[in-house]
């Protein structure tokens, strides 16, 4: 399941970020990729001091899990650091899979993968985040502070910036729902129910949804 997340950060929390970002600087990228990536990837990641990554982390953290559609999407169970990448000057990066191991303070399984804007899509040319889906691509620009979450099995690419700069946030989690069709199930179903109450209050039926989601989560996350 691909799902676009809208205003996870607003423009203050965003400018709080540019400032952040700022106290930093930007150098190769290519040393965060695997292997058998490190050839199609071409673009800058952010370092900062100890203490200015760890405001960044902590508020890129607190704004993506307050958001209320980011536990009902993921079920997060850990997560990795975030990475601020830069693409410019026709920087990209070529068709890969994430890795599906990462280590930050802790072994993480990618599960889902995340991307979180930050440049507006008017200010950079190119730099579509392309997804590789039965045989066709499907490409995401979208408005700053706006993220997506897709499954990390999936063939993605980020096309050339041939004018201006692209800022995102990337973090990869760990889900206790490791499938992503059941992820998918149990999402349609929290919509579902949701929309009862919304329409008719607490009903039997919101009742017997609400018991099938709640059943589903406890088998599917023991496994």
């Amino acid at each position: 399941m691909i799902q676009i997340i809208n205003n996870v950060l607003n423009p203050e929390q965003i400018a709080l970020l540019m400032h952040t970002i700022s106290q930093g600087e930007f150098q190769c990228g290519k040393q965060t990729a695997g292997w058998h990536a490190q050839g199609v990837k071409n673009n800058q990641q952010w370092h900062g001091g100890e203490q200015v990554n760890e405001q960044l982390q902590q508020a890129l953290l607190l704004y993506l899990t307050q958001h209320p559609q980011f536990s009902a999407i993921t079920y997060a169970k850990k997560m990795m650091p975030f990475i601020i990448s830069c693409s410019a000057d026709n920087g990209g990066y070529g068709n890969h899979i994430d890795d599906a191991l990462m280590h930050g303070e802790q072994m993480v399984r990618t599960d889902i993968s995340c991307t979180i804007f930050i440049s507006e899509p008017e200010d950079y040319e190119g730099g579509e985040l392309v997804m590789s889906l039965g045989g066709a691509e499907l490409p995401y620009k979208l408005r700053a502070g706006d993220a997506i979450i897709y499954p990390s099995t999936t063939l993605h690419k980020v096309n050339p910036v041939t004018q201006g700069q692209r800022l995102v946030a990337l973090t990869w989690i760990e889900s206790f729902i490791a499938d992503s069709q059941q992820r998918e199930m149990l999402y349609d179903l929290d919509c579902a129910r949701k929309a009862i109450m919304q329409q008719n209050g607490k009903s039997h039926e919101f009742d017997l949804i609400t018991k099938t989601h709640a059943n589903l989560l406890r088998r599917w996350s023991a496994t």
